[in-house]
This record gives structure tokens, sequence and C-alpha cells, in this order.
């Protein structure tokens, strides 16, 4: 019976999930301590999950998924399917390794994560599009190349 080389970096898989389970956390201003009270673990353990660094168990992502008020398909939604081959491709390391895609996430930034979640506690959906709009014409400013969806709304 043949085992498992030792895991030398967090599956691709594992980092994604911990990822949604970060912006969800933060996007709800809730600590990890609370989260990890709420369903039975330790801040430090909800720093693993949300790092990838140990799996989130079945039992616990429902559990997660119950706290945070969401769907546990929540966790997987928008992965991108390259994750999955980088998960399962060569688990005996025959090939190069893949490049870690979440590194430079600029979505998975704390700031990015606050600015999401306030952006959509405005009840007004005309006054999300204002700011949206004001957002894009701003940064197209600061950056002089136009975004090709500036047409829209």
């Amino acid at each position: 019976m043949s085992r498992r080389p030792p895991r030398t970096s967090p599956d691709p898989i594992d980092k994604y999930v911990g990822s949604r389970v970060r912006a969800r956390r933060v996007g709800m201003r809730i600590s990890q301590t609370k989260l990890g009270d709420s369903i039975g673990v330790t801040f430090q353990q909800v720093q693993k999950y949300e790092n990838g660094t140990n799996r989130i168990g079945a039992s616990n992502l429902y559990k997660i998924s119950r706290q945070l008020g969401v769907d546990v398909s929540y966790f997987f939604q928008d992965m991108p399917e390259d994750l999955f081959e980088a998960s399962n491709s060569d688990p005996y390391g025959l090939s190069e390794p893949m490049a870690e895609p979440f590194e430079s996430d600029p979505l998975s930034s704390r700031d990015s994560i606050a600015l999401v979640h306030d952006y959509q506690r405005i009840p007004d959906e005309i006054l999300r599009q204002r700011m949206s709009q004001f957002m894009r014409a701003l940064a197209n400013s600061l950056t002089d190349s136009p975004h090709e969806d500036d047409d829209e709304s």
C-alpha cells in the first residue's frame, strides 16, 4: 500500500474555501474568536481554516455556514476550475508545482472586503449604482486608463 507524500503547502481548494470563510466573516464583522466559540473550536483553528492550513471538516463547514448565514455551496461558488486540477494533479510531485492562485488576490484584502460589505449595505439601488460609477471614474482618473464597462449603466 502506497503512502501519500507529506504536503508541503495547503491544498488550493482548502485555501479557496478558507478565503471565502474569511471574506464572509470579516464582511459580517465577526471575530475569529466569536466564530470559533460558536462552532466549538479555538480562534487559532479558525485562523488555520482561513489560511487553508487545516481542512474544514464537513460538520464544521456546515456549522460555519449556519453562523455566517450562507449555504455550504457559498464557499465553493466561483471557484476557478484550475484549482481542482491543481489539487488533484500529480499527488506524488512528479511535475513542476503550480503557482499559488491567491497570493495577490486584491479581493481578499481586509479593505476590499470591508468596502464590498459596506457597498452592499446601501439600501438604495440607484445610490449604489452612482457610487459604483463614482469609484470607476475616480479609478480611471488616477490611472488614465478607461475601463471597458464605462458605457454600461
